[in-house]
């Protein structure tokens, strides 16, 4: 059972993707991984996987902005991720969150950023659901051998 109405999937999964690129890009010299750590465990991320239409809304900068200032964010010195891959990431985390019914903490614990950028050339060509059916039926065959 999906975590939230169908009808909002498409814009969190599009400005989520947005606003791991913009990130990216509005800031090359900051740490992407670190972001996209502390975003997928944030309260803002939270108000999201409980369909709060205000927020799932929102575009990539007005997002931004509302998570620095809700989750008093700040970037770390770091390197930033390059190329369609923070895009990917976004969309990806925000469609497995949809698609297993698991908070996005959660996610982003089962599914590490590390494990997305080694994956990203064998599943960014595919269709979104089918990357996502693959990374989670690993998981839960691994889980399963614990």
């Amino acid at each position: 059972m999906p975590a939230y109405e169908e009808a909002y999937l498409k814009d969190v999964v599009e400005n989520q993707g947005k606003l791991f690129d913009f990130v990216a890009q509005s800031f090359p010299d900051k740490d992407t991984k670190d972001f996209i750590q502390a975003y997928m465990q944030s309260k803002t991320r939270k108000d999201i996987d409980e369909a709060q239409a205000y927020v799932n809304t929102m575009n990539a900068k007005t997002l931004w902005d509302f998570f620095v200032k809700t989750d008093n964010y700040n970037l770390k010195p770091g390197n930033a991720l390059e190329g369609f891959l923070p895009d990917w990431i976004g969309e990806f985390y925000a469609y497995y969150q949809w698609f297993y019914n698991e908070s996005s903490a959660e996610v982003a614990k089962k599914v590490p950023v590390d494990f997305l950028i080694k994956a990203y050339p064998g599943l960014h060509d595919l269709d979104l659901e089918l990357a996502v059916k693959k990374v989670g039926v690993n998981i839960r065959l691994s889980d399963l051998h614990l």
